[in-house]
């Protein structure tokens, strides 16, 4: 049912205990963003290496050029060289660097495949700190925690979009605390990365979709629907799925309530704005090189025929496909496939997840036509990316561009998508069992996380052994950008965090119904 002011009026108020919930759990997840920041290696992350020169290339006034023609600073590779063979006392800050190696090296960086505005939001911020008085470890490090600045507010979007759906504020923690769960999506997000920008703006997507899919069909939020798409596709082809999507959920919101006709010309509306926001990129790719996205990797990957003898088959690309997928959404924090939280583990996540979802979050009943909108996102990058990486099999004869990664902007619908699943089993089991799910995740989910930072700690720091020992502090505090005793601190911080949120759900009570047959009410005006 929809209020005047969009709030669901069949849904429990927000109590003062669950905003100090909420409040702690997103300054938790920030400090969890920010220990990740501080623990992965520069140039360790996936890609940043490139993300980092792109960034370089437009703070010392570089244009943005065609897809593979930029190539690598011989200023940051001088970086990762000083990295890897000099004390932390003799790097260089980036002045130095870019007048002892000017110019570029052989290597191509393919991110001016993509549009440059996450770049020059890193350009500016270089800039703005002076970044060429900063030793290059230091302007790194800047450039990390702009992005953990902009994934902070990612609990806050998941426990608005799954309280909204579920009605259930326990749910909705759980569902907040289930960001923990992802080692790959901490490591990511607090590297230098336009994925970054994207989860942010992404879950802004996904929360006002959910809202126009419960009953809030006020122009207000339709409009900043469309703002919020405009600005998600400005950023990374990885939000062009989120277009037909958006589509869908204005067209489905108010169905029986808005005719048809009305809902058409809102849908119309919706992406009329998102593209004068966003859609000047993918034009002047149209027309400057006949395809809404150039292959930056062409020059790195050209086409290539099987050996003789050899053929693509189904078994080999599904076995790359399904490993590589499970590893890198859940726990691969490197840019070794070596770093890894198990195969058996990621797996046995991906199974439960899916088998949870697939069997109990479409069932008949009151809710589904809304979750079944929510599912098309995560559908529509699971089948792009499929296909993209079966065209890089079948003309390169490598299985390419599987990295769970590409499917974190749909990572709060889901994470909405599982709670609705594990909101529809637990009833089952009764009241005593309602609360031992909601209790039992809430441990697990983060029990999850905190074993990946162990696993990435004691993998770049203690040579692969773990537990992390002094031996592994002491290569910190060699080579780490600050000092050891500053990590653990916040690594007490997040424990006490996460303690408290835990406290939390055990305290709020039964769980609230997932959704009723009630319809929303026509907006006004």
């Amino acid at each position: 049912m929809l209020t005047t002011t969009g709030r669901r009026a069949d849904a429990p108020p927000t109590t003062r205990r669950e905003r100090i919930a909420v409040a702690v759990v997103t300054v938790t997840f920030g400090l969890w963003l920010l220990v990740w920041a501080l623990v992965v290696p520069v140039f360790q992350a996936p890609d940043e290496t490139a993300h980092i020169d792109a960034t370089v290339h437009l703070a010392i006034g570089d244009a943005w050029v065609a897809p593979g023609e930029m190539h690598v600073l011989n200023a940051v590779q001088a970086a990762a060289g000083q990295q890897a063979t000099l004390p932390k006392a003799e790097w260089s800050d980036f002045a130095e660097l870019l007048a002892g190696a000017p110019g570029e090296s052989s290597t191509v960086d393919q991110m001016t495949q993509h549009p440059p505005t996450a770049y020059l939001v890193g350009a500016l911020v270089l800039k703005a700190v002076h970044f060429a008085d900063l030793r290059w470890d230091h302007a790194v490090l800047v450039l990390r925690l702009v992005d953990v600045a902009a994934v902070t507010l990612l609990p806050l979007l998941t426990w608005a979009s799954v309280r909204r759906l579920t009605r259930s504020p326990r749910a909705a923690v759980v569902g907040a605390l289930a960001l923990f769960a992802t080692p790959q999506l901490a490591s990511i997000a607090s590297s230098v990365s336009n994925d970054a920008p994207v989860m942010l703006v992404a879950g802004i997507v996904v929360w006002l979709s959910v809202r126009l899919l419960t009953g809030d069909l006020r122009w207000r939020t339709t409009v900043a629907l469309a703002v919020a798409l405009g600005a998600l596709i400005w950023i990374k082809g990885t939000g062009l799925p989120a277009i037909p999507f958006v589509a869908l959920v204005v067209l489905v919101a108010g169905a029986g309530v808005l005719p048809l006709t009305r809902r058409v010309v809102r849908t119309v509306v919706t992406l009329g704005i998102a593209a004068v926001v966003g859609a000047w990129w993918w034009l002047h790719n149209l027309l400057t090189s006949g395809q809404v996205q150039p292959n930056g990797y062409t020059a790195m990957r050209p086409p290539k025929d099987f050996p003789p003898g050899e053929h693509p088959t189904l078994a080999h690309f599904l076995d790359v496909s399904w490993g590589t997928l499970a590893r890198t959404f859940w726990g691969s924090p490197g840019i070794k496939a070596q770093v890894s939280i198990g195969d058996l583990l990621t797996s046995l996540l991906t199974l439960v997840a899916l088998v949870a979802v697939v069997v109990f979050a479409f069932r008949r009943g009151a809710g589904r036509r809304e979750v079944l909108v929510l599912a098309v996102f995560p559908a529509l990058l699971i089948g792009i990316q499929t296909y993209t990486s079966a065209h890089a099999y079948l003309t390169t004869t490598e299985v390419a561009a599987t990295q769970g990664r590409y499917y974190f902007p749909a990572i709060v619908c889901l994470i909405a998508l599982s709670a609705v699943a594990w909101g529809r089993l637990a009833p089952a089991a009764g009241s005593r069992g309602r609360d031992a799910v909601a209790v039992g995740l809430a441990i697990a989910l983060p029990a999850v996380g905190l074993y990946g930072l162990g696993v990435a700690s004691s993998w770049f720091w203690n040579a692969a052994r773990g537990p992390l020992t002094a031996a592994g502090i002491t290569r910190y505090e060699a080579l780490g950008p600050v000092p050891p005793v500053l990590v653990g601190a916040l690594v007490l911080l997040v424990l006490v965090g996460l303690a408290v949120t835990v406290v939390a759900v055990v305290r709020t009570g039964g769980a609230v119904p997932v959704a009723d047959e009630r319809r929303p009410v026509a907006p006004r005006g």
